[in-house]
């Protein structure tokens, strides 16, 4: 694409901020819409859109048209899956949602984890317009769907929209996410840009919690905070998001990069983690009827936290093999994690605010997704150049490697000798440093178990109220 469209790589990561930001700001008032103008017409609209966006980012001639396609289909995108959760929610009762939740979450899940493969196979042999083309048939067969067999449902004229909320908040996600997608690329707070960003960031929140506290009529309805699992669980899946996304940020440029695997071969090979989380899914839906959901998501944590610490031993010489079995292992402790945890957090919210919780669910692991990638990233590139200059210290004349007779080309007397020196020092510094982010992001899994004591139990949860109350009784 950039090559395609003569753009920089400042330029062109704009196509991806557009998406990130468009997408986390109209996130937000989702339950409002829903409520105002029914969720069916809201659902057509936003798929109808985002379906024509794609098909503006394909045709896109300059940079400037990309990006603000791309905002478009942001706008668009962000509610479809915050309202399929709610509608697949009110769709089923309690006692089958914990199946019904598995299905739809094999697409959540398995979208982010199988669309590089799908995306690298398309630009390999076609070009990178299909990626956006794709979605053409998906769009039209999903926009004839909810027509024919969607019912819509209560609508409310008088619900109050809090603009001074959404405004505060769409600063604080948007200049969040601005920060954290441009912090890399511009070295942190010692850009003023980003320095900006980080307090715009602040002030949008702080105003936002005030008026949240202090609000008759809050944008966000205070009171879905008020269901103990629902809030444990967005806690829970912040950090399920920086797993999610962050663990494949980090594999994704250790097997191009370190492992030299081509961008195809790529793909397939982290679409194993995809196998795992389909069949985990598929498996979870069963169990969670007989089970308690604390006990699959604690296999689902072991499982995930267990593949991170073999990640941590992976150098230049673990196999494909290697990768793919304990990528299928994180697949499958993700999968375990995952469909549980959405059961136990909307198990007893009332109906009246499944949409909004939904939207708030979908923020909430966005933002960890962001913030994990950023963490990662940005730790990685410090930590190659740091050990690197430690590693450099050791490599003198005089150091008995160098004295091998299988060392002969690595002379520091010559040009080359130095090159190869250089390159083998580069590429122990970058294992270590992956090293590390997998152990960070091993803790990070580790600091979720402390989580499942707060889930309370089918027992001891409190009573559903409302319309939830209505809907188990049926």
């Amino acid at each position: 694409m950039q090559g395609s469209l003569s753009t920089t790589q400042d330029q062109i990561n704009w196509v991806l901020t557009s998406y990130i930001v468009a997408a986390a700001i109209m996130t937000s008032p989702l339950g409002w819409l829903a409520t105002r103008v029914g969720r069916k017409k809201l659902f057509i609209v936003c798929t109808a859109g985002f379906t024509f966006a794609s098909m503006l980012c394909g045709v896109a001639q300059s940079i400037e048209q990309m990006v603000a396609f791309r905002l478009l289909q942001g706008v668009f995108g962000a509610a479809l899956v915050p309202l399929s959760q709610a509608v697949m929610l009110d769709a089923y009762p309690p006692a089958r949602r914990g199946a019904a939740m598995a299905i739809w979450g094999m697409g959540v899940m398995l979208g982010p984890i199988m669309g590089p493969t799908l995306g690298g196979w398309l630009t390999e042999y076609y070009s990178w317009r299909w990626v956006f083309f794709v979605n053409l048939p998906f769009g039209i067969l999903t926009v004839v769907g909810l027509s024919a067999f969607m019912s819509e449902s209560p609508t409310r004229r008088d619900v109050p929209f809090s603009w001074f909320g959404f405004l505060s908040l769409s600063l604080g996600i948007g200049a969040l996410q601005m920060m954290l997608d441009r912090g890399q690329d511009l070295g942190w707070f010692g850009s003023g840009e980003v320095v900006v960003e980080a307090i715009l960031s602040i002030v949008g929140f702080y105003f936002f919690i005030v008026d949240s506290a202090t609000s008759k009529r809050p944008f966000i309805a205070v009171r879905i905070f008020r269901d103990w699992n629902f809030s444990v669980a967005l806690v829970f899946m912040f950090i399920i998001g920086i797993i999610l996304l962050a663990t494949m940020a980090l594999v994704t440029p250790f097997i191009q990069n370190l492992l030299g695997y081509p961008v195809l071969a790529s793909g397939y090979l982290l679409g194993t983690r995809g196998v795992g989380t389909f069949f985990a899914m598929m498996l979870v839906g069963r169990l969670l009827g007989k089970y308690d959901a604390r006990i699959l998501i604690f296999i689902g944590l072991v499982l995930s936290t267990a593949s991170l610490w073999v990640m941590v031993g992976w150098t230049t010489d673990t196999s494909a093999s290697t990768i793919a079995i304990y990528s299928v292992v994180q697949g499958v402790g993700l999968g375990f994690v995952f469909v549980p945890l959405n059961t136990v957090a909307f198990a007893t919210l009332p109906s009246a605010l499944r949409t909004e919780g939904a939207a708030l669910w979908t923020l909430i692991r966005n933002i960890g997704s962001s913030v994990g990638i950023s963490i990662v990233i940005a730790q990685l590139t410090n930590m190659v150049t740091t050990f690197h200059s430690q590693l450099v210290e050791h490599v003198t004349p005089f150091s008995d490697a160098l004295k091998l007779p299988d060392a002969a080309a690595l002379s520091t007397g010559t040009l080359g000798g130095l090159a190869q020196l250089d390159g083998i020092v580069t590429q122990q510094a970058a294992i270590i440093a992956y090293s590390n982010d997998f152990l960070l992001m091993m803790f990070v899994s580790l600091s979720a178990f402390p989580l499942l004591a707060l889930i309370r139990g089918a027992k001891s949860a409190p009573a559903p109220s409302g319309h939830s109350a209505a809907a188990a009784m049926e």
